[in-house]
């Protein structure tokens, strides 16, 4: 049995991971009776921290939003510039962080009173940052969606396509997933009844969240089916290329949102990728560099030869100009 500051300590842990527990539950992951975790809610009360709690057998704790920030070891001015900070970390600045920022951004901004909130936001609308490329997710989307993946909460949201076209969407989101500064939600289309992708920057939520659902299990790993989603779905034609050359050369070139590489053996790998047109894909796969051999679509040699007869009269004209 944990000792009680070392238990207080796993009790916020528990409370700020998931919005409900019951007693029970509680109990059980902290190895003790339900009185205990009475006690050990008022503790926490007493420390400044607001756990509400709702009685009845449907009832349990959750924590909640008080008047001030509860002791974080953090003070207002504290509170805010970590909150900017990942705000910009999550939203792409620093590789390689995202992931683990939005995740505390969630934990921070639920804790966070109104008045800090609305600092944060007044911040944030007149910081000027420059982007490398491609759109920017905003913030409180991400934290929005994370906080409905973690509650299990649906979401109603306006959606364009990368075609432009409009349309509503109820889903139940079950994961964030980021690849090359874009984020993307994994959810289930309750009136497509399937497994959809949606890019964040093209989600406009409708608030508030609506019920909670029981979470369903997605047909394969979140960040494989956004990938295969990303790279192939959403394009009209797809293609297959065997590349001579070690995947992990491949790799430096390709991004996971260019194409999903597939090792053969020590040189050579599978490039799968998508495009609108297969004139776009002959220039796509030409691009890299790399020696290969067109596995589908058979049509796309024809396109191919198309292309290198553009390069050579290019060159041609070059040399008698």
């Amino acid at each position: 049995m944990l000792e009680t500051s070392a238990r207080l300590l796993r009790l916020l842990s528990l409370l700020q991971a998931r919005q409900d527990w019951s007693g029970a539950e509680l109990a059980t992951r902290l190895e003790v009776d339900v009185r205990t975790v009475r006690r050990d809610v008022d503790r926490l009360r007493n420390l400044g921290y607001p756990v509400d709690a709702s009685p009845g057998v449907a009832g349990g704790y959750r924590l909640g939003v008080g008047a001030s920030l509860p002791p974080l070891l953090l003070d207002d001015e504290e509170a805010v510039a970590v909150a900017i900070s990942l705000r910009t970390a999550a939203a792409g600045s620093v590789t390689g962080i995202e992931e683990t920022s939005i995740r505390a951004l969630t934990k921070l901004e639920h804790m966070l009173p109104s008045r800090l909130r609305h600092r944060v936001s007044a911040l944030q609308s007149v910081v000027v940052q420059t982007s490398s490329y491609g759109p920017s997710v905003d913030a409180e989307v991400l934290a929005l969606v994370a906080g409905a993946c973690r509650e299990h909460m649906r979401l109603r949201f306006d959606y364009r396509s990368h075609d432009g076209t409009a349309s509503r969407r109820q889903v139940e989101p079950h994961s964030l997933v980021n690849i090359v500064r874009r984020w993307y939600v994994l959810a289930w289309d309750m009136d497509r009844a399937d497994w959809r992708t949606f890019r964040l920057d093209r989600v406009e939520p409708k608030t508030p969240t609506g019920p909670r659902f029981q979470p369903r299990t997605p047909p394969a790993d979140a960040g494989t089916f956004v990938s295969k989603g990303v790279t192939g779905r959403a394009y009209k034609f797809e293609g297959a290329f065997l590349i001579h050359a070690p995947i992990d050369q491949v790799a430096e070139r390709v991004t996971p949102t260019a194409g999903r590489l597939e090792p053969v053996d020590e040189n050579s790998c599978v490039l799968r990728a998508g495009a609108d047109s297969l004139a776009g894909m002959a220039v796509f796969v030409s691009m890299f560099g790399f020696d290969f051999e067109v596995l589908e679509p058979p049509e796309l040699v024809d396109h191919l030869r198309d292309h290198i007869g553009r390069l050579q009269r290019a060159v041609r004209r070059h040399e008698q100009g």
